[in-house]
């Protein structure tokens, strides 16, 4: 099975939801590159973001789908499986935590191939499995403007990239669904951040000061230059700024803007700029 395929062919269009908060623009000086969350930002995300961390919709009934796809064909209860599931992330993110991770992320094809091992299913199709439960419990669709937003920036010659909570299959969304792979679409691949290659998700610092060290060696720029665009005032806002990014909040979809008003970690932390759309982007670089 061609996963990409797969996605484009099992998702269905979705629209932001109102947020009702105003933008706040103003043009940010001296900005020489750009950098993108993924879920909730330049992806809608029927959850709000990932689905290891976000809400899950009808898990029970997604991961008795994803095991058909893996050939488990023994009768099991898809609650049953998904609480077996979360009980292996649950596992390896403990391994990550006693080797002194804050924020330890998961390999999720590990997951699934100790999930599909346990129940006697095809562990060929591990890859296939991960993708069809993602297409079941996190329906995903591009943002409205994203690809006239990545053109505007790739005009004005600024390096793009990623820092994202994300796994294997987050790439494939834009082959599918936006208008081509994140290199055609003008990501720097020497700039791109994933939680599952490095087992450490967002809040973590250490994401976006790997970051510091690709946009220093490749494009000479420093965090103070680059602006780092994302939904979450704690995952994405908190550390970006604590490493010296400039940065934006989106809040253009009610599903994922994460203002987070009651954490007293964020006591003090505004972003630079508001957006309700990505085509304010130009705004903040003086378009």
């Amino acid at each position: 099975m061609d996963l990409v395929d797969y996605i484009r062919e099992h998702s269905q269009p979705l629209q932001p939801t109102s947020t009702d908060l105003p933008a706040q623009l103003r043009a940010i000086p001296g900005i020489r590159a750009v950098v993108f969350d993924i879920y909730g930002t330049v992806m809608i995300s029927a959850a709000g973001d990932i689905s290891l961390a976000g809400g899950e919709m009808a898990p029970a009934e997604a991961m008795r789908t994803a095991l058909d796809a893996a050939n488990v064909g023994a009768a099991i209860d898809g609650a049953e499986a998904y609480a077996r599931y979360r009980e292996l992330v649950a596992a390896y993110q403990a391994q990550r935590s006693e080797q002194g991770i804050e924020y330890p992320e998961v390999e999720i094809r590990e997951v699934w191939a100790d999930l599909i091992d346990g129940y006697c299913g095809d562990s060929s199709q591990v890859e296939k499995a991960c993708v069809v439960y993602e297409c079941q419990s996190n329906p995903v669709w591009p943002m409205p403007g994203v690809n006239d937003c990545l053109r505007g920036i790739r005009s004005l010659g600024l390096p793009m990239g990623i820092v994202s909570n994300a796994q294997f299959y987050t790439p494939l969304l834009f082959p599918a669904l936006a208008e081509g792979r994140l290199e055609d679409l003008g990501f720097d691949a020497r700039l791109m951040v994933y939680s599952y290659q490095e087992r450490e998700g967002k809040p973590s610092r250490g994401l976006y000061r790997q970051l510091a060290g690709q946009l220093a060696e490749t494009h000479d720029i420093s965090p103070e230059e680059t602006l780092y665009i994302g939904n979450d005032r704690l995952k994405d806002i908190w550390p970006a700024q604590l490493e010296g990014y400039r940065t934006v909040l989106f809040a253009g979809d009610g599903r994922s803007l994460r203002w987070r008003e009651d954490d007293d970690r964020l006591v003090g932390v505004e972003p630079d700029a508001v957006i309700t759309h990505l085509d304010q982007i130009a705004t903040l670089l003086g378009g």
